[in-house]
């Protein structure tokens, strides 16, 4: 029999031997169960049984408070399926006075029990009834009817019902406490979750079970019955609807193939936050979502960005996203995408409109449904392409983005952009932090490498020969630096996979090369390999398919979409086969434009009727090609100061000509020194100098003219003239002044060195390393092979006043070759043995250790080699005994932060005889702590707190 999914809809049966009682309970996790404390009383132990699992689990009582009459139970291993094992209770908070109806409570009471004795669930109805209870702080539920007649004995029909859950929605309120008498058993006491969650021995209990804080309660002010029922099935229509994607490369393989399990497809890639006065550091982008509501992601073309988007809504709505984004589990995504808003032609929509933009297939929802779940504070609201609004629609956008969360403050968001598409902080007032997806790491490419062929072995006929294939690839990947730094995006990593494949392991050298190659496979091969010969009776060249989707690119470009709907397609073919009569006489445009979507490859239909290019890219690169051909690339550079239309710009240098070619790069040199904004003229010229690298001869005039615009806009000024210059890779070292004497611009100079980064760029990181900015190099030693960097570059840097930061095991492994470093920062997932080791080579004065999620103490400290006199730690949620610290003697300062803390073990830390500061800023003290008390005790303590440390 299957194990149903874990819900707080599934109660469990919880019985004590030793008590000799039998109740019900709830998952709180995967392995955890919270019931009442007087259905074990002082047991230890107790039996839980999960519907359709054959046998009962004995778990361990990690918690009980008689008063409360809640208990935490957890168990040995995962009570549910493995695709369970994710799975967190949503809690609900009652925010409201008035009486909340259509609430339900589940579990196994006597009257419910069959043949002899046996066992079964049961379910009621009723309304919650807030200022009932207010003296005993209970919560109290009234059932809509009778539960059933009172035995004989007097006693309670709902006998056995202790413990089991109550709901709203999916929403947990809270646990059944007893049936008072006299109200014909339709009176439920209940022990409500706000007070559990507030108790701090069940927090460090909760944390310590599961390795991460309690869940977010939601606030619930209305609720509906017709809700969970609807919200279940539109979380299964999201599933459908963006738990596959397609994978370039694979459609030729065959359905099953090209349609990639986002599971599978979806790499954690990095990202880096916009900071203001440090280096970022690159982290994996879970970690980077999980503490910020709101986010404005920039990628560029094919980074990654709407992938993301599509596994967010799928595994958020199916509750399965991993412990770091687990607050997002459950939550309602409302996916919305822009580009749908053009081709439609209709306005942003309303709240109501949300639910229905994504074109599900789902029936529409209950009135006023989309509201209640915005106002509850329970929407991942996903808009995709800000990027894709027309320059002069984006401050409308920004206008109903920043109405919508105004009036529904408590909803997270993730918007995804282009990296230039709107200036830096453009959603700074409404509480957006930016991150800005990175170019894959060379490990990042092995892996998608590895499950690209995986996906392919699906419906391949030779698995040995792809096999082969892959291995031939990933060693061409860790041999040629140039073809990895091509594949630095999904796409073009797609785009390298598939040309290989069919190719046979012979490759194109260039983004253009790549991109003209995937279209002549897909518009000229695919059919041949698989020996298909005009199914529809349509047989058309490369250069004819070519001609008829490059017309309606340019036309999609020059409106500012990316889809269409059918009727706007079939104007466009009807004006462009007069001039093609061999493809005309084939069929009517209705049967040309069917085989264009079946057949070429580069169509998609995205909702019912609207279409889009399998990538924009692709548009962009054949909307290039229509305008050079048809002669316009006058038209192309009136359009050079706006960003949507500057990647059309660089893919139409290509398809030009030796002729065609200056006439391109001289009109962007002319608008950029005509243009007034640094940043425009500085996009322009780097434009310039990345068209010309087309040429296979240019005037050498022509060529100064280039190195010399683009060294008039050196140094750069903004981060975004960094991105834009880096853009250049090594063309722009040579062109980059050396370390200024006051150092004024060197930091921009450093992160433009650091952004090209390769063996090339370490020369020119070495005349930098006395400059005050040169700590900035210490934050890209990724972007260098380790072993040379560390030598040239990272053994000059002072690390007195900023940490070296490891964030990756490679670097790990490299730390010997530095000898001592005052000052060293980990960030990301090392266990105590790794950080011992790297402590142990570095010997530090002050040690940090950021955003560690497998870190579960800190005994290590006590074997390392060196004791550090200042140590930090900030949000490494399984670090909750701090008892050990007390024992190193010659620690000075402790700083603490995002942390669950116990009162005592604060107090220890404040009594360490050598400690002079002790700071803890936004940290939650479990439990009463007196600071004023501390203060007392040790006047000659630095004791530093702000509003952000809370008890609870």
């Amino acid at each position: 029999m299957t194990t149903p999914s874990p819900s707080v809809r599934l109660p469990v049966v919880v019985h004590s031997e030793q008590h000799g009682q039998q109740g019900s309970g709830v998952l709180l996790t995967a392995d955890t169960v919270l019931t009442c404390a007087h259905v074990l009383g002082n047991a230890y132990t107790a039996w839980v049984s999960v519907p359709g699992r054959a046998e009962r689990v004995l778990c361990q009582v990690i918690w009980s408070d008689q008063r409360l009459d809640a208990a935490l139970l957890e168990a040995p291993e995962s009570l549910v399926l493995p695709r369970g094992n994710q799975y967190r209770a949503k809690i609900s908070l009652l925010a409201t006075d008035r009486p909340l109806p259509d609430c339900e409570i589940l579990g196994y009471p006597r009257v419910q029990r069959y043949g002899n004795g046996r066992l079964e669930s049961d379910q009621y109805r009723g309304t919650l009834l807030p200022l009932a209870g207010l003296v005993r702080r209970t919560m109290v539920v009234e059932l809509d009817a009778p539960p059933a007649t009172e035995p004989a004995d007097g006693s309670s029909p709902l006998a056995g019902l202790s413990g089991g859950p109550v709901v709203a929605g999916d929403g947990l309120l809270g646990i059944v406490r007893e049936i008072p008498r006299g109200r014909g058993h339709r009176r439920v006491t209940c022990v409500p979750l706000r007070a559990i969650a507030a108790d701090a021995d069940f927090l460090v209990a909760f944390t310590q079970a599961t390795g991460r804080g309690f869940p977010s309660l939601t606030a619930l002010t209305r609720h509906s019955s017709t809700d969970s029922p609807y919200e279940q099935e539109y979380g299964e229509a999201v599933g459908a609807a963006y738990r596959r994607t397609r994978v370039f490369g694979l459609d030729e393989l065959g359905r099953r193939a090209a349609e990639w399990d986002l599971d599978t497809a979806y790499l954690s890639l990095e990202a880096a936050a916009r900071e203001h006065d440090t280096a970022p550091v690159p982290q994996r982008i879970d970690e980077l979502l999980a503490s910020r509501p709101r986010v404005l992601l920039r990628g560029d073309a094919g980074a990654g960005k709407t992938t993301l988007v599509w596994w967010l809504a799928a595994h958020a709505a199916d509750g399965t996203l991993g412990p770091q984004l687990a607050e997002l589990n459950g939550l309602v995504p409302f996916v919305v995408p822009l580009r749908t808003l053009r081709a439609r032609g209709t306005g942003f929509p309303s709240p109501a409109e949300l639910p229905g933009l994504a074109g599900l297939m789902v029936d529409s929802p209950p009135d006023g449904w989309a509201g209640r779940v915005l106002s509850g504070g329970r929407a991942l609201l996903l808009v995709d392409g800000l990027d894709e609004v027309p320059q002069e629609s984006r401050e409308a956008a920004h206008a109903w983005l920043s109405a919508l969360l105004a009036r529904f403050p408590r909803t997270r968001c993730v918007a995804t952009v282009r990296p230039l598409a709107v200036e830096p902080e453009w959603l700074a007032a409404e509480g957006f932090e930016e991150l800005t997806l990175l170019p894959m790491r060379d490990q990042d490419i092995q892996a998608f490498v590895t499950a690209w062929h995986e996906a392919a072995r699906l419906d391949g006929d030779d698995p040995e020969a792809l096999t082969s294939l892959e291995q031939d690839l990933l060693q061409q990947f860790l041999n040629n630096p140039t073809l990895s730094d091509l594949a630095r995006t999904p796409l073009l990593c797609a785009v390298i996979c598939a040309l290989h494949r069919l190719r046979e392991g012979f490759l194109p050298q260039t983004r253009w090369a790549l991109y003209d190659s995937a279209l002549q496979m897909l518009l000229g091969t695919r059919d041949d390999r698989r020996r298909i010969d005009a199914p529809d009776g349509i047989r058309m060249s490369v250069e004819e398919h070519r001609q008829l989707l490059q017309r309606l690119a340019a036309w999609l470009v020059r409106g500012g979409q990316t889809e269409f709907t059918r009727e706007q397609a079939l104007h466009r073919l009807n004006r462009t086969l007069p001039g093609m009569p061999r493809v005309a006489e084939q069929g009517t445009p209705e049967e040309i434009l069917t085989h264009l979507l079946n057949r070429s490859g580069l169509l998609q239909e995205r909702t019912d009727d609207v279409f889009q290019f399998a990538h924009r890219t692709f548009q962009d690169f054949l909307a290039a090609k229509e305008f050079v051909e048809d002669d316009l690339v006058p038209e192309l550079l009136r359009h050079a100061g706006e960003e949507q239309w500057h990647d059309v710009l660089l893919l139409a240098a290509g398809h030009c000509s030796r002729r065609e070619l200056p006439v391109l790069v001289e009109g962007l040199l002319t608008a950029g020194s005509a243009e007034r904004d640094w940043d425009l003229k500085a996009t322009l010229y780097v434009l310039a100098a990345l068209g010309a690298q087309h040429a296979a001869w240019l005037s050498e005039p022509l060529h100064r003219r280039i190195r010399d615009a683009v060294a008039s806009v050196l140094p750069p000024r903004t981060t975004e003239q960094v991105q834009q210059l880096a853009g250049l890779g090594p063309y722009v070292l040579p062109l980059l002044p050396g370390p200024h004497p006051d150092g004024r611009s060197d930091e921009h100079v450093i992160e433009v060195i650091c952004a090209v980064g390769g063996a090339e760029a370490v020369p020119y990181a070495r005349g930098f390393v006395s400059s005050q900015f040169a700590y900035r190099l210490a934050f890209h030693w990724r972007s260098f092979p380790l072993a040379t960097y560390a030598r040239e570059i990272l053994v000059r840097l002072d690390f007195a006043t900023t940490p070296l930061p490891v964030s990756t095991r490679a670097e790990l492994a490299h730390v010997d070759l530095l000898g001592r470093v005052a000052h060293v920062g980990f960030f990301g997932d090392f266990t105590g043995e790794d950080l011992a080791r790297a402590i142990a080579c570095t010997r530090p004065d002050r040690v940090e250790i950021f955003s560690n999620a497998v870190l579960d103490g800190v005994e290590w400290l006590r074997d390392c080699a060196v004791t550090p006199r200042s140590l930090t730690i900030k949000d490494c949620p399984r670090v909750t005994d701090l008892l050990p610290l007390t024992e190193l003697r010659g620690l000075e300062v402790i700083q603490l932060q995002d942390l669950l803390l116990r009162p005592d073990d604060v107090r220890a830390l404040a009594a360490m005889p050598g400690l002079r500061l002790l700071s803890l800023p936004q940290v939650i003290a479990l439990g009463p702590l007196d600071l004023e008390a501390l203060r007392a005790a040790r006047p000659d303590l630095d004791l530093r707190t702000v509003r952000g440390t809370r008890t609870v």
